[in-house]
C-alpha cells in the first residue's frame, strides 16, 4: 500500500488514473477512436530505424519518470525513446519526445511460454504533469480481477493483419477471462500462467501488431483507472477477427519488482 501512495505522490494534484478528459465507453469491442487525452499514460514506445524514429510498442506511464512496458519490446541493439501525450501518430499536437535513460528487464524473461513478459524505462528528464500526460494508478500486489470485469486496452495497433498501425490511439472493450477459463486446452492451456491476466475471445475482438506493452486499463471503485495488465501475446490467425483472449501480464504479480526496481535504480 505505501507504493501506491508513492505512486499518486508522483502525480501530484493529477493524481493517478484520473484523466481531465474521461474516456468516452462506449463498449464497443471492435475498437474505436478514443477520445483525445482520455487515456494520459499511454506512451508511444519508440525505435531509431535508421534516422527515423518508428512506434513499435505501447507502455504506461507510472510515475514521472517510469514506464511499464513488455520485455518483448526490447531488443538491446536498438535506441529507443518514449513520446507521452501523443494521441494521433501522424499529426503534430504538442507531444513529447523523452530520451531513456535506462531500460530494465525482467531477470526471468524467457520467450519460451512468454513468462515474465515485463519490463520497466526509466525516462532520462521527469515529465511534467498536464491535462495530457499524468500516471496510471497501479494494482495492490496479488489483486485479481473478477472474471467479466469491464476492461480497455488501448494502443495504436494494426488495425488489420498485416495492415497500417492506427492513426488515433485506439480503445477496445476486453472483458477480462478468469484463470481457469484460459487455461482449457481449448484456449491457452499450459500457455496461460497464474501470473498472466486474460481478456477477450469468444467473439471479442483482439489487438494487434503495435499494441504490444501497452496497458490493460480497469477501473477503481473510486472512479481512478488503473493499468492491471501488459499487453504480452494474442492468437497467430490474425488481428480483429474472433480469437482467444489476448494475454497480459498481470501487474499485481509484479508489485515487488516493480517496487524494489523504482526504489534501486
Amino acid at each position: 500500500m505505501r507504493f501506491a501512495v508513492l505512486v499518486v505522490l508522483f502525480a501530484s494534484a493529477y493524481g493517478c488514473g484520473l484523466p481531465t478528459f474521461p474516456p468516452a465507453l462506449n463498449r464497443v469491442v471492435s475498437g474505436e477512436d478514443a477520445r483525445p487525452h482520455s487515456w494520459p499514460w499511454q506512451i508511444s514506445l519508440q525505435y531509431d530505424d535508421n534516422g527515423t524514429w518508428s512506434h513499435i510498442c505501447g507502455g504506461t506511464l507510472i510515475s514521472s519518470d517510469w514506464v511499464l512496458t513488455a520485455a518483448h519490446c526490447i531488443n538491446t541493439r536498438h535506441s529507443y525513446r518514449v513520446e507521452v501525450g501523443r494521441h494521433s501518430l501522424e499529426a503534430e499536437e504538442g507531444s513529447l519526445a523523452v530520451a531513456v535513460s535506462r531500460i530494465i528487464v525482467h531477470q526471468s524473461w524467457t520467450p519460451i511460454l512468454s513468462r515474465n513478459d515485463i519490463a520497466l524505462i526509466k525516462l532520462e528528464t521527469p515529465v511534467t504533469f498536464s491535462d495530457s500526460i499524468m500516471a496510471a494508478c497501479l494494482p495492490d500486489a496479488g489483486f485479481l480481477l473478477p472474471h467479466n470485469e469491464p476492461c480497455y486496452v488501448t494502443g495504436w495497433g494494426r488495425i488489420s493483419t498485416g495492415g497500417p498501425l492506427a492513426d488515433a490511439l485506439q480503445q477496445a472493450l476486453l472483458p477480462v477471462v478468469d484463470h481457469a477459463t484460459c487455461s482449457l486446452p481449448a484456449w491457452w492451456s499450459v500457455l496461460a500462467s497464474s501470473s498472466m491476466v486474460c481478456a477477450g475471445g469468444d467473439g471479442v475482438v483482439a489487438g494487434c501488431n503495435g499494441d504490444s506493452g501497452g496497458p490493460l486499463n480497469c477501473q477503481n471503485p473510486d472512479g481512478s483507472w488503473a493499468v492491471h495488465g501488459v499487453v504480452s501475446f494474442g492468437s497467430g490467425e490474425g488481428c480483429n477477427i474472433a480469437q482467444k483472449p489476448t494475454v497480459f501480464t498481470q501487474v499485481s504479480s509484479y508489485m515487488d519488482w516493480i517496487h524494489s526496481t523504482m526504489v534501486t535504480n
